[in-house]
C-alpha cells in the first residue's frame, strides 16, 4: 500500500482562486521518476474558488478533463455553444479533442471541486462537452460510477482505460471499493477520515493498493471519496496541453 499525503502536494494561491496540484504518480514516493503521472490519470487540481471569481476563455487540447464538483455552483461557457451551471448534482466532462476553449465563473457561491486530468487514447480525437445530471447523490456508502470507457457505459464517457466512481459515507461504516480485473486503484479522500488496516487516510491524501491489503475500509469522519480505476499501460497520447506533461 502506498499513501500520498495532502502536504506532499504543490499549493498555488491565486486569491479567490485555490489550487492543491496533484500528480497521481507520485505516491509511488519517487520523485526521480520520468513522469509524475499514474498511467493515463495525469494531474488532479483540487480547487476552491471564492464568489466572483473569473477564469477567463481559454483553450484545452488532447485533455480529457472531468469537473467533480462536490460543493457550490459554477458557471460553464464553451465554444461548442454552452452556458450551463455545473454543481454536485450537474457534473461535466470535457473532451477536449483538438481543441476547445472554455470559461469558469463563480457569480454567486463559492465552489470546491476536482478538474481531473486524464491523457486521451489518441490525439486530435473531436471536441466534446457531457453533462452528467444526478437528482440524487446516495450518502450510505453506495459506489457510484460517473465515468468511463465507452464499454463501462458510463454517464459520462472518457476516451481512456479509467474509469471514475464516488462514494460518501456516514463515520463508523466499512466500505469495500470495486475492483476491475488489470485496473490499479488510485483513491482520494475528498473530505472526512478513513483508515486501512489501521493506517489513518485523511482529506487530501491518496491510496493505491493491492487487492489482498485492500478488504474493507473504515469511515472515522463522514467521509467524501473519489475513486480511480486505471489502466496503468493502456496507449495514450502525450499531445495534451495539460495532461501531456510529464513532471
Amino acid at each position: 500500500m502506498q499513501i500520498f499525503k495532502a502536504d506532499q502536494a504543490h499549493r498555488i494561491d491565486q486569491g479567490k482562486f485555490q489550487i492543491t496540484l496533484l500528480r497521481p504518480g507520485l505516491i509511488w514516493g519517487d520523485p526521480s521518476l520520468e513522469d509524475y503521472a499514474f498511467g493515463p490519470l495525469s494531474r488532479i487540481d483540487h480547487a476552491t474558488l471564492g464568489p466572483g471569481t473569473l477564469v477567463r476563455m481559454h483553450e484545452h487540447s488532447n485533455d480529457e478533463i472531468f469537473s467533480y464538483m462536490w460543493k457550490g455552483k459554477m458557471l460553464h461557457e464553451d465554444s461548442t455553444g454552452h452556458r450551463i451551471e455545473v454543481s454536485p448534482n450537474h457534473l461535466m466532462m470535457m473532451n477536449a479533442g483538438k481543441s476547445i476553449h472554455h470559461e469558469e465563473s463563480t457569480p454567486d457561491s463559492s465552489v470546491e471541486m476536482l478538474q481531473i486530468f486524464i491523457r486521451p487514447e489518441e490525439t486530435d480525437l473531436p471536441s466534446n462537452v457531457q453533462f452528467y445530471e444526478r437528482s440524487v447523490i446516495p450518502a450510505n456508502g453506495e459506489w457510484t460510477l460517473l465515468a468511463g470507457p465507452k464499454e463501462m457505459k458510463a454517464p459520462l464517457e472518457l476516451r481512456q482505460q479509467v474509469a471514475v466512481y464516488d462514494a460518501h459515507a456516514k463515520a463508523g461504516t466499512m466500505l469495500q471499493p470495486p475492483i476491475i480485473e488489470g485496473m490499479e486503484p488510485w483513491l482520494y479522500v475528498m473530505d472526512g477520515s478513513i483508515s486501512i488496516k489501521d493506517i489513518a487516510i485523511n482529506k487530501g491524501d491518496a491510496v493505491t493498493y493491492s487487492p489482498s491489503e485492500m478488504s474493507t475500509m473504515l469511515i472515522h469522519k463522514d467521509a467524501s471519496l473519489v475513486l480511480f480505476l486505471v489502466k496503468l499501460d493502456a496507449p495514450m497520447t502525450l499531445a495534451g496541453q495539460f495532461s501531456g506533461r510529464k513532471r
